[in-house]
Parts: structure tokens; C-alpha cells; sequence
């Protein structure tokens, strides 16, 4: 029997578009605000590392269906963008999986569930931007498919800092949550 790419864990790192273009109005200042929670991702990625957990990169495709994840890398780091920092600070490895996403959640219309059921997920830690977005509605539909769900509250922001403690509010009470700190996250297969 062929062995997996996908290794078996129990829990699994999900890094909701953190590779960004931060096109849109007030993209530049929310690239700012959200370098901080870059750097707290960074370390907790490379915690997910150290411990053999896997590291799944979950990106918007920006309706490029002719797209792939090195290039949507590449632009994001090209230096006139706001979001080039961030990209170089959590730039993929090789070792880290990727999958597009064309709407707001990480799990609808991608393979994504199948590629966490393959590695025996049961508990997903979910970082990126934006909080009150595309991490809420993946945290949501990870909830909704029985995964326990992980959103460290410094590893994710939002256009507005009032905006993302609304969110993760919202995600302690209706999908039960842990938003503690990214130092208090257990990582291990």
C-alpha cells in the first residue's frame, strides 16, 4: 500500500489567506495591523513544524481559475504591494500544503475536507485574515463538519481590531471555540 503524502495527525495548522495582495481600499493599513498577528503565525507555524503537524496554506484564488499557488506568492511578494512583508514572513516551505479556495470558507468548493479526513484530523488551528471573514466562515464550516476548532486570537486580524474581537466572540460562543493565545496552543501529531 502506497503511503500517504498527507501525514497522520490529529490536528492540523490552517493558514486562511495570508498570502495577500491587500488591493482593496484600506488594504495598506490593514497590512500594517496585520503584521503583528504575521509574526505571531510565523512562530506558531514554525512550532507546527518542529512537531510534524502539517501546515495546510487555505488561499483565495482572486477568480483566477488559470491560477496556482506559487504565483499568487509571487505576486503578493512583488515589493510595491502592501502585503509584500507579510508574504516574505510566511512564505510557504516546501514541506507545507495549499489549497484554493474561490469563496469566503477554506472548505466550500475545495478538497479540503477530503485532504484533513486523509490525515485523520479531528482539530484544526485556524490563523490568517480576516478574522471576521474568510477565518470566521472556514472556522464555521469546520464546526458544522465535527472538527474542534482552534482560532488563536493574536494570530488573526481584521480591517478593524473591533471587528476582529467581534468575530472571535462570536466563534467562542456559537462554535465553541478555543481563542486563547497562540503561546497556549498545543501543537503535536
Amino acid at each position: 500500500m502506497a503511503r500517504s503524502v498527507f501525514p497522520k495527525a490529529r490536528t492540523a495548522l490552517l493558514l486562511v489567506d495570508v498570502i495577500n495582495l491587500f488591493d482593496f481600499p484600506a488594504g495598506a493599513a490593514f497590512a500594517r495591523r496585520a503584521l503583528g498577528p504575521a509574526r505571531n503565525i510565523a512562530r506558531l507555524r514554525d512550532r507546527a513544524h518542529t512537531a510534524g503537524v502539517p501546515v495546510i496554506y487555505v488561499n483565495d484564488n482572486w477568480g483566477r481559475w488559470r491560477s496556482d499557488f506559487q504565483t499568487i506568492v509571487a505576486d503578493c511578494s512583488e515589493r510595491h504591494r502592501p502585503g509584500a512583508p507579510i508574504a516574505a514572513l510566511l512564505a510557504p516551505t516546501t514541506r507545507d500544503f495549499f489549497v484554493l479556495k474561490p469563496h469566503l470558507s477554506g472548505f466550500h468548493d475545495t478538497p479540503l475536507d477530503t485532504l484533513l479526513q486523509a490525515g485523520e484530523v479531528q482539530r484544526v488551528v485556524i490563523v490568517g485574515f480576516a478574522a471576521d471573514n474568510c477565518v470566521f466562515f472556514t472556522a464555521a464550516e469546520a464546526h458544522m463538519r465535527d472538527y474542534l476548532v482552534v482560532v488563536p486570537g493574536d494570530c488573526c486580524a481584521s480591517e478593524r481590531d473591533s471587528e476582529r474581537r467581534h468575530a472571535l466572540g462570536k466563534m467562542r460562543k456559537f462554535l465553541h471555540a478555543d481563542t486563547s493565545s497562540s503561546r497556549r496552543v498545543r501543537l503535536r501529531r
